[in-house]
């Protein structure tokens, strides 16, 4: 599990508040906001770079002004995220996930969005102007043959656009920073430029650079001559333009990386026919309210989460559940917003609406596991806060070590600016962010929503894997197992009679049997006359027949004896763990029926494949140990521990860690909240209770354990991709700081392999976005 602060949520007296955060540019960025923020009396804040976010759990006599005035006092603005109340998934002007997805935005409330793309156009006109004016400062510097007289007079006026306003967010991030003592990746970017720009206007006004006629030529080692005979224009506009190019990536690869997210809450109906007096009245799907009946044709998504009070069809929910094969509702059964009507005319009554639907919730799982931090980010967070400056003392040593050494200043110049350039921590800030809400978001889209960054630590060392068997590894509801006729009786009769006489009954032994009958024989004749025997059975007239249907203590009181066929029949069903029904009729035993809680039909490739991925499948169960081992052999499993009391399945997952064992527990009813809380890590059905789910750190939208395969697959392979994302990230500055300071790396170059970095990282975790389901079928 994630640790008690996670399950616990805010202690008492506290509550968690949100912020959103501008002006952060990096992770240094985010580490100061958060270290100013955790400086006040009871506070815990984490700061999201990617997100741009503040997730802050304050005691309650700490208002929220006071948090923006730390976050301001850092040099960047905040302002409170209004409230939760998703305008119906998807409405024109900002849902959750536009704040989760957008990554760079800056605030906005309910106009986020349209800020971020603000932002990103801007961004575009900056690089689309650096790129016009610095290729030919840069062709001009590096090919002497296009060196006309006064060409450097020419690269000035063409360079100084794009050192002030191309390069101006960086001057702008670096002031501020300055303002308030520190310094950041912008710091590193604009003291390069600057004194590449500002050591050319020395060579140009006061040095030989100027003269008409001079020609700067491509040197490839490092040879004694005068500084003021050299021009760093094309490194000043380079730097700028592939910098400010891999910004531009970067903004809109974080955005792709939420739009799996932005989808999920998209898909929601826009517009609803409500039941207003017998009259269908369109209304937007944000004046919906709880009780409220409204019709769903076919073809049409389900406005809001609800319960059909007519109709029967076929509802797609593969879109919000990741579930390819369509489920059958009638009246009575619950329907989840934002799926898909495929088949009959339905009216369903509103349960939940706005922010209290499935999707909604779905969406704010995924967007505070986002918001959240791994231990390894942290790591990086930490190393980012005292990156910075420790890389502008490495510059100022290669300075004057170079000069030191004898080497003339321009010489000395070009390293210290390379290591300013090339040291730029930006891939370490991005490489788990990007990870984590690529991962999270692909997640959502596959119905399975990860908690929080600490539960993909959990999915690499777990071992184990405890499985409750009603509602997990089987589907929770009695179905018809077994049909046994006497001897001379036909099947299709004794099922068309005894199902015909059940479906009178509310029982679900009888809803079994009645299920199965008309599934298997067709439409059933309605009963005469009909009584219930609480637990021994019914009687009544089915086409003229008396009919007998339950134990065989209800046939005793009748004078009716099975035959020996029929009782080895029921014997044989219930030593196999199956609850077993006898049917007679005119004073004679015809047959017997079973029924019991069938194996899901995917439950058994799903064991097969969590053995694959190294954990071994534990069934735990309340449920009698024959029919436990029944279930355990038709699926795969070896080890199983039945009868056990709901208060003592805790005490099972806590015997299993003690032998050592990291431990997953996968459940969905209340009894098993202690379980998951338990156990190293929590997987809840989303078809189970809620307790179930507030107790777990993985909850499965779809009722089905394939997803509890893609639920480890998925935390596994995103572990994989931060870790290797973080390696990059440190391997890059370590190989290449020396490199820079030794005068191997040129600061144009420099400043295009620390904007590749940053470009990679990013690539590297939209890879994540390929991820593909444990079932085939789904085509997701």
């Amino acid at each position: 599990m994630t640790g008690p602060t996670d399950l616990a949520g805010p202690a008492a007296g506290a509550r968690v508040v949100e912020l959103e955060i501008g002006g952060m540019t990096c992770a240094s960025c985010a580490m100061r906001v958060e270290k100013r923020l955790n400086r006040l009396d009871g506070v815990a804040a984490t700061v999201n770079y990617v997100t741009e976010k503040a997730r802050v759990t304050a005691p309650d006599a700490v208002e929220a002004a006071e948090l923006i005035a730390a976050v301001e006092a850092a040099g960047y603005r905040a302002e409170l995220r209004p409230p939760a109340v998703p305008q119906p998934m998807g409405s024109p002007g900002e849902s959750v996930a536009d704040r989760s997805g957008q990554g760079a935005a800056a605030p906005g409330g309910l106009h986020g969005e349209s800020r971020a793309d603000a932002e990103l156009r801007t961004l575009r006109t900056r690089l689309i102007g650096s790129v016009v004016l610095a290729v030919p400062v840069i062709l001009l510097a590096m090919i002497p043959a296009l060196q006309f007289t006064s060409w450097q007079w020419a690269s000035l006026a063409l360079a100084a656009p794009v050192v002030t306003w191309a390069a101006w967010p960086f001057h702008r991030a670096a002031l501020v920073n300055l303002r308030h003592g520190a310094a950041t990746m912008d710091t590193l970017v604009s003291l390069g430029v600057s004194a590449a720009f500002a050591w050319s206007l020395y060579a140009l006004f006061l040095g030989t650079a100027g003269t008409p006629g001079m020609v700067h030529g491509v040197e490839s080692t490092v040879a004694p001559s005068d500084g003021g005979s050299n021009l760093y224009l094309e490194v000043a506009a380079g730097v700028t333009m592939f910098v400010l190019l891999g910004r531009y990536l970067e903004q809109r690869s974080k955005r792709a990386a939420g739009a799996a997210l932005r989808a999920l809450l998209e898909l929601g109906a826009k517009d609803v026919a409500v039941l207003r007096d017998g009259l269908e009245t369109r209304i937007p799907v944000e004046r919906l309210a709880v009780g409220d009946a409204f019709v769903v044709r076919p073809g049409e998504k389900i406005a809001t989460d609800g319960e059909v009070v007519e109709g029967r069809s076929a509802v797609d929910a593969s879109l919000v559940t990741g579930e390819s094969v369509p489920v059958e509702v009638e009246a009575g059964d619950a329907v989840i917003g934002a799926t898909v009507n495929a088949g009959g005319r339905l009216v369903v009554r509103a349960t939940r609406v706005g922010a209290d639907t499935q999707l909604a919730q779905m969406a704010r799982l995924v967007e505070d596991a986002q918001a959240g931090k791994a231990r390894v980010q942290r790591l990086a967070d930490r190393v980012a806060g005292v990156f910075v400056p420790i890389v502008i003392v490495i510059a100022v040593g290669t300075l004057v070590a170079w000069l030191v050494a004898g080497f003339p200043a321009a010489a000395a110049f070009t390293a210290a600016v390379a290591v300013l350039i090339i040291a730029c921590p930006c891939a370490l800030g991005l490489a788990t962010p990007t990870a984590l809400l690529v991962g999270t978001g692909r997640g959502a889209q596959l119905g399975v929503l990860i908690t929080g960054p600490e539960v993909l630590e959990s999915t690499r060392r777990v071992d184990t894997i405890v499985l409750d068997k009603t509602g997990t590894v089987t589907s929770g509801r009695m179905s018809l197992a077994g049909v046994h006729p006497a001897d001379g009786v036909g099947e299709a009769e004794l099922l068309r009679l005894a199902g015909a006489l059940e479906h009178a009954s509310e029982h679900p032994v009888a809803a079994a049997i009645a299920a199965g009958a008309a599934e298997r024989v067709g439409p059933l004749p309605t009963p005469s006359s009909f009584e219930n025997r609480p637990g021994l059975g019914v009687h009544g007239v089915v086409d003229d027949r008396l009919l007998l249907v339950g134990r065989p203590a209800l046939l005793g009181e009748w004078a009716i004896r099975p035959d020996a066929g029929v009782a080895a029949s029921v014997a044989e069903a219930e030593a196999a763990g199956r609850t077993a029904v006898v049917v007679a009729w005119d004073g004679v035993v015809r047959g017997a029926l079973s029924v019991a809680d069938a194996v899901k039909p995917t439950s058994a490739d799903a064991v097969a494949r969590l053995r694959r991925l190294g954990l071994e499948p534990v069934l735990l169960t309340g449920d009698n140990a024959t029919v436990a081992r029944q279930v355990a052999a038709e699926v795969g499993i070896d080890r199983v521990v039945a009868e056990v009391l709901p208060a003592d399945k805790a005490g099972v997952v806590a015997g299993l860690q003690g032998e050592g064992r990291t431990v997953a527990m996968v459940g969905d009813g209340v009894n098993d909240a202690a379980a998951l809380a338990q156990a190293d890590l929590g997987v809840a059905m989303g078809t189970g209770s809620d307790v179930a789910i507030e107790a777990a750190d993985l909850t499965l939208v779809r009722g089905d354990l394939l997803a509890a395969v893609d639920a480890v697959r998925l935390s596994r392979r995103t572990l994989r991709v931060i870790r290797g994302n973080l390696f990059w990230a440190f391997a890059y500055n370590v190989a290449a700081i020396p490199l820079a300071a030794l005068g191997l790396l040129n600061p144009m170059l420099a400043g295009a392999a620390m904007a590749f970095s940053s470009v990679f990282v990013v690539g590297n975790s939209l890879r994540l976005r390929t991820f593909r389901s444990a079932v085939p079928s789904t085509g997701r």
